[in-house]
């Protein structure tokens, strides 16, 4: 890759539990322009399903609601409230159980978004305070895919719509949080001419991986370098192979050592993209290939109280970078500390901070300078959160952020955002 190899420093993160009230959605069964569009497509919110399938059940169905209520009370482009909402379906088959085809797994996955506005018209922040923000109010087929496991389970290929946040730079311990950036990295999710191939639109992929002896796990993936259709983005399902499009192309390496867990990985588009500068500078188009990132995060268990439950503390850090020659984001910063079963008989809860440092590259910089638009340097989120597990099907979430510099604008106050998520699921 280009410079951004030259910027490596590798940091220190843990894994997270879920509850069995409400796990989180996931579809391997073994495991989140302008500054407000680039926020609402930060991440896959990795929003949780509910436990509910029966043991050894060749198909096993969920449904489950989540909606927000924020109140941006000070800072930002202006003072407000706003509630979101997502709705997810899922269907996952054991093929095995179901049709007699050995090692193969079905998965449909559908949701739908209200579209209200919360980082685009209130807050002004790059990151995205909420992982179920989108741009328009639409339902999607969100994934539906085929995986056929085989070499005794050691190894996997998937095909079809694909969220490639499910299993590609995703934090386990981060997976509490809703702020956007603790989901994907910023500088991943910046990417693409419509985003990667995460929330809330995807697109056809192709994926191996391989499991080897002492904890090493090796993922690849070649995905449509075009998500959706950008030219009609409340299309129920899009599978555009476009000339110009090109590929996405995606691959990590991952090893799971005691008390640790650690992921390095790699993205390049094909296509050509417009140089940020060079186009500011000519008043035209300038394109150029090369558009790629690294992403490296590393989780650890520090202090484990009950095996059983599965409580304790856990930490993750993750960094990133992304050629700034096309993105706005040169590098990432992110982590915080997740405690699981703070109380006695609150076995289930959780109670966690965390942090998102995002720093604009010098391109980006000096291309808005040009056009009368200066930026500042950096946007910095922090968040506070606890997630209350009150039934099998019902779960609370306070959550407090509070944004420097929103959107990197000069002149825009420091953001304070109060936020309840609330979650039932079937």
């Amino acid at each position: 890759m280009q410079a951004a190899f030259q910027k490596w420093t590798f940091g220190a993160f843990m894994i997270a539990s879920t509850t069995p009230a409400l796990a989180q959605l996931q579809e391997t069964g073994s495991n989140p322009t302008s500054q407000a569009e680039a926020a609402s497509k930060a991440t896959s919110p990795h929003i949780p399903a509910p436990k509910a399938e029966a043991e050894g059940a060749a198909v096993d169905l969920s449904i489950v609601y989540t909606f927000d209520v924020w109140h941006n009370s000070r800072g930002g482009i202006r003072e407000g409230t706003r509630y979101l909402d997502n709705l997810d379906l899922t269907a996952k088959v054991d093929a095995e159980k179901l049709l007699g085809w050995r090692g193969a797994t079905l998965f449909a996955y559908a949701l739908y978004n209200n579209g209200e506005g919360m980082s685009r018209d209130l807050t002004g922040d790059f990151q995205s305070a909420s992982n179920i923000e989108t741009d328009v109010r639409a339902g999607r087929l969100y994934e539906a895919w085929i995986e056929q496991r085989f070499a005794k389970d050691q190894a996997s290929v998937k095909i079809g719509l694909y969220d490639l946040n499910s299993e590609f730079d995703c934090q386990q311990t981060g997976a509490l949080f809703i702020n956007s950036s603790q989901g994907i990295g910023p500088d991943f999710s910046q990417s693409g001419e419509n985003g990667p191939s995460i929330f809330p639109v995807t697109s056809l992929a192709l994926r191996g991986d391989y499991r080897f002896k002492g904890g090493w796990l090796v993922r690849a993936a070649v995905l449509d370098g075009v998500a959706g259709d950008p030219n009609h983005p409340k299309r129920f399902a899009a599978i555009e192979l476009r000339h110009g499009d090109g590929a996405l192309l995606v691959g990590d390496v991952e090893r799971e050592l005691g008390r640790y867990r650690a992921v390095i990985g790699y993205w390049r588009y094909t296509a050509q993209f417009d140089d940020i500068l060079a186009t500011a500078r000519a008043g035209h188009p300038v394109r150029g290939g090369g558009n790629d990132g690294v992403y490296m995060t590393l989780e650890r268990r520090f202090v484990p109280v009950d095996q059983q439950t599965d409580s304790g503390l856990r930490g993750w850090l993750r960094l990133g970078f992304a050629n700034d020659h096309y993105n706005p984001l040169d590098h990432f910063f992110g982590g915080g500390l997740v405690y699981t079963g703070p109380f006695k008989r609150r076995a289930e809860d959780q109670v966690g901070i965390a942090f998102g440092w995002a720093h604009f590259g010098k391109p980006y910089r000096r291309a808005g300078a040009l056009k009368g638009n200066p930026s500042l340097n950096f946007e910095l989120s922090i968040e506070g959160t606890y997630r209350a597990v009150v039934n099998r099907w019902l779960t609370l979430q306070p959550d407090l952020q509070y944004i420097v510099n929103p959107g990197a604008v000069p002149g825009r106050r420091n953001a304070l955002l109060f936020g309840l998520r609330t979650q039932v699921g079937f």
